[in-house]
């Protein structure tokens, strides 16, 4: 059962989580974060174990490790998109492309490379139960002022509708389901433009010059849209910074 917490940003959701890891200090850490965090969290080490947890107790989000003893993680992944749209986060220390895309192609919800700190765990958690609203349907991302309804293709501030284009939207709503995450340009003319081996930086730098605008910000005195020099940019909330 989803409920509401007042973290930094809203509409953060406290949920019930299951951990599928067979490395006991990975799965330890992140059960010990998480639950400090106000999650309720279930742990299994194997992938049988695992779906029969899913199975019971209906969680909110999996975080699935694909390096399970008895079982592929994929496989596991298949087995309990047959059984449940729950979302599913994989953690992994398999880093290639072809990995990648296929497990997100599987049904992942969002895929994370080991070693991953805690605090990029989180913000990935925060994001992807953001996206889930408490009927399972996609709700809108809100952070400070800023609502982002990836459903409606819409964002508003301060409860006025932004004018956005097809392209600023998709760069905010990528930025907002990662809120508090730095963000690599890299990654966004991956992700936003789907040009991961080429494109110019440029292109994001003029996309998020017109959206600090749009913002009612500039990059001197910024609110939402915050430059890490020589590392990428990051959506949060003005009462966090």
């Amino acid at each position: 059962m989803l409920r509401f917490a007042p973290f930094g940003v809203r509409c953060v959701v406290m949920a019930s989580v299951v951990i599928i890891e067979d490395e006991l200090r990975i799965r330890e850490l992140v059960a010990r974060v998480l639950a400090d965090r106000g999650h309720d969290v279930e742990t299994s080490s194997t992938a049988m174990d695992g779906l029969q947890t899913v199975v019971r107790a209906n969680p909110d989000l999996v975080i699935l490790d694909m390096g399970l003893p008895d079982l592929d993680g994929s496989e596991l992944l298949k087995m309990i998109r047959a059984v449940s749209e729950v979302p599913i986060i994989v953690a992994t220390a398999r880093s290639e492309d072809r990995d990648v895309v296929r497990t997100l192609d599987a049904g992942a919800d969002d895929y994370l490379v080991k070693p991953f700190s805690v605090e990029q765990l989180e913000a990935r958690v925060r994001a992807v139960l953001r996206r889930v609203g408490a009927d399972g349907r996609p709700g809108p991302i809100v952070v400070g002022d800023l609502s982002v309804d990836a459903a409606a293709r819409e964002a508003r501030l301060d409860g006025e509708r932004l004018d956005l284009s097809p392209k600023e939207f998709d760069l905010l709503r990528f930025l907002a389901e990662r809120a508090g995450e730095v963000v690599s340009k890299r990654e966004l003319l991956a992700e936003v433009w789907r040009q991961p081996y080429g494109g110019s930086e440029k292109t994001v730098d003029v996309h998020i010059s017109w959206l600090r605008k749009k913002l009612g910000e500039s990059a001197a005195a910024s609110r939402y849209l915050q430059t890490v020099f020589g590392v990428g940019v990051k959506l949060v909330s003005p009462d966090d910074v």
